[in-house]
């Protein structure tokens, strides 16, 4: 895929490239001026001398000889009094036409000369009568001394643009080029300064961030547009999410009603293996209405953490749990490190979040065997089966939302993703711990130095 160039180079190349057209006009302008105003057609004083420069050569015998060039046939032409004395530096001479008599005496003193301007009425400005000009020719250096006949020809006049551009404009343009792409890095770099802090404040919201927006003081306004038309996009993603919570929460609500009457009937039934499936499909329910209201209380994100025991909070949700577990065939093991072990949190959500793994085992740990719940010294509690375990490949997959294990659809792949959710709000995690054991084990552990403290209680 071709790379893109960034904004700083697309400016240094389009400057450079205006830069270089401007320049390139404003010499065809100015040139055009000139030429317009009639200068080098009427003013110009070396018209003839061009002319006999381009068509001095020598001959075989290495004489000063005049090639019959076009211009030269045009000038006779144009100028039947054409005279004029061409030397060398060797003093030959080449001499046409007669020369005025008040220019003769300068023709036996042209030795003496370098470059004149010979006029008539020398109190006059303007173009003078005759020019005396050394200048390079076909047969070498020569001296011409002529009258300042013709005119400037356009192969000269666009000879004379060219070397222009060359000798002068394009120096300016390279030093222009190299300023601009030392300088406008540097402006461009300075004038997106404010888009760079609105780029970062951006790497920084997250999707459970209520009311983000990004700065637009400090953006170029040409921008501007684009962050006033994100953050207008985030305010609606707010409002969509504030009715998605609130949808969600009154759901919840709706279910907890019927869901008690289903418990309350239900536990009437006579005893039978009917009443604990249904038993059993009612704390599922129960389950899936605290579940949803704790992902509504989650987004709210109110986080007045305090004091919390996990071995008194493991006790209370085995104490809801157990019965159901010992009537679902299972043995229960309690099995704390302290008699309190302290963390910082929200007490209603710790318990969600354990009671969600016990039910995790009770459905899946195959109705058999025992169910332990370990609090350690260091601030972490387990909760293990005795049932079939779960694949190594799918020990990431069961925390995503939806994701259920096996193929019996209990449940609605929830739990252990609010889990997960619960754990990283209180800077922990849920991970599933190897055992000696068979089943499965999964960990809640409290990060951090200091994440957790174990008192012994002394009688």
């Amino acid at each position: 895929m071709m790379r893109r160039p960034s904004l700083k180079w697309l400016l240094v190349s389009r400057l450079v490239a205006l830069q270089a057209t401007m320049l390139a006009v404003v010499l065809l302008i100015a040139m055009a001026t000139i030429w317009a105003t009639g200068y080098l057609l009427d003013d110009y004083e070396g018209g003839s001398l061009d002319v006999l420069a381009d068509a001095t050569e020598r001959d075989a015998a290495g004489e000063l000889v005049l090639r019959a060039t076009p211009d030269l046939v045009r000038l006779r032409a144009k100028t039947p009094e054409l005279w004029f004395s061409i030397r060398d530096t060797l003093g030959q001479r080449l001499q046409e036409g007669n020369i005025p008599a008040a220019y003769l005496p300068a023709v036996a003193v042209l030795g003496q000369l370098s470059d004149a301007r010979l006029s008539d009425q020398p109190e006059l400005e303007g173009k003078p009568d005759a020019v005396i000009k050394w200048v390079e020719s076909p047969a070498g250096r020569v001296q011409i001394f002529t009258g300042t006949h013709g005119q400037m020809s356009a192969q000269r006049f666009a000879k004379g643009i060219s070397g222009g551009f060359i000798s002068v404009i394009l120096p300016v343009i390279v030093l222009m080029a190299l300023a601009t792409s030392l300088v406008t890095p540097l402006v461009v770099r300075r004038a997106l300064a404010g888009l760079g802090r609105t780029v970062t404040q951006a790497t920084h919201i997250e999707f459970d961030k209520r009311g983000a927006q990004l700065e637009v003081s400090g953006v170029p306004i040409e921008i501007r547009a684009l962050v006033t038309a994100i953050n207008d996009a985030l305010r609606r993603l707010d409002a969509g999410y504030e009715r998605h919570q609130h949808f969600l929460a009154q759901a919840a609500h709706e279910l907890r009603t019927p869901i008690a009457i289903l418990n309350a009937r239900v536990s009437v039934l006579p005893a039978s293996a009917d009443k604990r499936d249904l038993l059993e499909d009612a704390a599922r329910l129960t389950t899936l209405a605290g579940q949803l209201l704790d992902l509504q209380r989650l987004g709210q994100k109110h986080n007045d953490f305090l004091p919390v025991d996990l071995v008194a909070m493991a006790k209370q949700v085995l104490f809801e749990l157990g019965p159901l577990a010992l009537a679902a065939g299972y043995d229960v093991s309690f099995e704390p490190a302290c008699d309190q072990v302290w963390v910082t949190g929200d007490q209603t959500s710790l318990e969600r979040a354990l009671t969600n793994l016990v039910q995790n085992a009770i459905d899946h740990g195959g109705r058999q065997g025992t169910i332990t719940v370990r609090v350690g010294k260091g601030g972490f509690v387990e909760v293990c089966d005795e049932g079939n375990g779960i694949p190594l490949d799918e020990r990431e997959q069961i925390f995503e939302p939806f994701n259920r294990v096996g193929a019996d659809g209990r449940g609605a792949g929830l739990g252990l993703n609010l889990v997960r959710e619960i754990m990283q709000l209180h800077g922990g995690s849920i991970a599933v711990v190897n055992t000696t054991s068979k089943g499965a084990c999964l960990r809640m552990s409290f990060l951090g130095d200091g994440a957790a403290r174990c008192d012994v209680r002394t009688s």
